[in-house]
């Protein structure tokens, strides 16, 4: 799970530190009376600032993720192994329709990839050691096609609109839930206060923690795309293979920071809450789905 939570702390970091600053400072969201909410100035303030929490998530993703998995580029390849990687990351975002992504390396021992960045033609493709050391190359090309494919999906940029619009809306119910405190429960008639300040910032926090189920369920479909366009660039046996060899290694260590682990290929079986929280759909599940996929 590499991308999303990524994606995810960086989006809530933005969105908390414009709300303390705006709650502090003023938010122009009351009626002329003082009293009353402006509920259109309200959606209007909450879309400006949730769309920008999001896209400048999606405008840090790559930089970030470089930095915290300790990605190394291959920008002049110096074996045999990084130039077949290169090439093949080269071939499949050919045949995909798209631009050269940067490729490099992360180190770590448990089979791993990843691919993020603001917009489908300035990518980043990303493989663990471990994965290049435990699969054979017909399975690595099998990952690398499934991060190509999110690529081609547009995934980041669709995660980005998504995350816009739930930002927007836990922006303004926050909201809603601070000036409903301030009014009926602290009995503030003019302006807002400290109750309003305190009470909308914790609502903030908590719905966009219940949000976030959205933007995971979300990512859990996009998954199983991304292992059908696998299946398409590369060949069907082999991202089922891919998969099978992810769910032998998951006994190891996961050796992604925890911030990272969102976008990586390989998830485990999840139950109760954790399942709906949940970036990565179970294996067993992805390769029962894609057993079913008939190519085109």
């Amino acid at each position: 799970m590499m991308r999303i939570l990524l994606f995810l702390a960086t989006n809530a970091a933005v969105l908390l530190l414009v709300g303390m600053i705006m709650t502090v400072f003023g938010e122009p969201i009351l009626a002329e009376n003082g009293v009353d909410l402006n509920l259109k100035g309200l959606l209007i303030y909450s879309a400006a600032f949730g769309f920008a929490g999001s896209f400048i998530s999606l405008l840090l993703s790559k930089w970030m993720a470089k930095r915290s998995a300790g990605v190394q580029l291959i920008e002049q390849p110096n074996s045999q192994r990084e130039r077949w990687l290169v090439d093949t990351v080269a071939d499949l975002a050919q045949k995909a329709g798209i631009d050269m992504p940067e490729v490099g390396i992360f180190p770590a021992e448990q089979p791993n990839a990843f691919a993020t960045g603001w917009n489908r033609n300035a990518a980043l493709v990303a493989v663990s050691e471990g994965l290049l050391h435990s699969m054979d190359q017909n399975e690595v090309r099998a990952v690398l096609a499934h991060e190509v494919a999110h690529v081609a999906n547009g995934d980041m940029i669709t995660l980005s609109l998504v995350q816009g619009v739930v930002n927007t809306f836990v922006i303004f119910f926050s909201r809603i839930i601070g000036h409903f405190v301030d009014r009926v429960l602290l009995k503030n008639n003019s302006g807002h206060g400290i109750g309003y300040m305190v009470s909308s910032l914790v609502a903030q926090v908590v719905l966009g923690i219940l949000a976030s189920a959205i933007v995971m369920w979300f990512s859990r479909y996009r998954e199983f795309r991304a292992d059908q366009g696998g299946a398409t660039l590369a060949d069907k046996q082999s991202m089922i293979n891919a998969l099978r060899a992810l769910q032998r290694s998951s006994q190891l260590p996961n050796q992604l920071p925890e911030s990272m682990q969102a976008f990586g290929i390989g998830s485990g079986k999840r139950s109760g809450l954790s399942a709906i929280f949940a970036s990565h759909p179970p294996l067993e599940d992805r390769i029962a789905a894609l057993e079913q996929f008939r190519q085109v």
